[in-house]
């Protein structure tokens, strides 16, 4: 998959995927599992949040809003979907950011569609990355969307996984202002000139095996960040998976250490990044 959107990046122009890195070792399966949200490990009860239509340029697409209990006014994120779309699993990941105490917005960027095997997920892929544009129209209204809410605080980052992660990245570099960008897995940028747009710290986790993302790229775009000054936190985990943080289920012994890790790390980013 990667080879083939990487293609297409270059066609378009559009950043794909990326991430910035340093080396963790490779975690127990003890490692504080009952930290991680019961969506990532297949165990999320029924959806509490409901469908909004957030962009008015394409009443297709629709996302799914979570909230937090109480008035707030709250920290708001934007979860960017994988390869086949806004899935039940990644709408149950927006109830557990709600649950943390974010008003959580699921974006569509396949208007209302969704994949069920590689080639119609790729066709998703092709299709809407030609048009680079009308994803950062669609992520620009979900943010606007957010902030005119009176129960957010303004604040607002994105959070990404697989084509989610790239799409993040590239509403970093071209997007309308935000506070934050979260990646797990991607294509990798090494030019510190096209990183000068971006004005806020860069959280990503990665994995040291991922056949698409060598170790080497990973290293040149650290060094590219640190060229531009942008401060970062960002782990290469040993010994799982492209996709292991969304999916701990798939395996759960190997998966659950590395996820409450960078679950925590998650976390923590986002406290400093949202704070009032």
């Amino acid at each position: 998959m990667l080879k083939s959107l990487n293609k297409k990046l270059a066609k378009t122009g559009l950043l794909l995927l990326a991430a910035i890195a340093v080396c963790m070792p490779a975690f127990s399966s003890a490692a504080a599992p009952a930290e991680l949200p019961p969506a990532v490990l297949g165990g999320a009860g029924p959806l509490t949040g409901s469908a909004v239509n957030y962009y008015s340029a394409d009443l297709d697409s629709e996302g799914y809003l979570a909230l937090p209990e109480g008035a707030g006014p709250f920290p708001a994120v934007i979860l960017i979907h994988e390869w086949n779309g806004l899935v039940q699993r990644v709408k149950e990941v927006a109830d557990a950011f709600a649950a943390e105490g974010y008003v959580a917005l699921a974006a569509d960027l396949y208007s209302g569609r969704t994949g069920s095997n590689r080639e119609e997920n790729m066709a998703l892929v092709r299709e809407t990355l030609s048009r680079p544009q009308d994803l950062i129209d669609n992520l620009n209204a979900a943010v606007a969307y957010l902030r005119d809410r009176p129960d957010t605080t303004g604040k607002v980052a994105s959070i990404g996984w697989c084509y989610g992660g790239g799409v993040a990245l590239s509403f970093a570099l071209g997007g309308d202002h935000h506070d934050g960008t979260a990646i797990f897995y991607g294509r990798l940028l090494d030019d510190p000139q096209r990183m000068q747009h971006i004005n806020h710290e860069i959280y990503g986790t990665f994995v040291r095996d991922d056949p698409g993302i060598p170790l080497a790229d990973v290293e040149r775009f650290v060094a590219a960040l640190r060229t531009a000054g942008i401060a970062n936190d960002v782990h290469v985990y040993d010994h799982v998976r492209h996709g292991f943080w969304l999916h701990v289920d798939r395996d759960a012994q190997t998966n659950t250490g590395p996820a409450a890790d960078a679950w925590r790390r998650l976390k923590a980013y986002l406290n400093r990044t949202l704070a009032p």
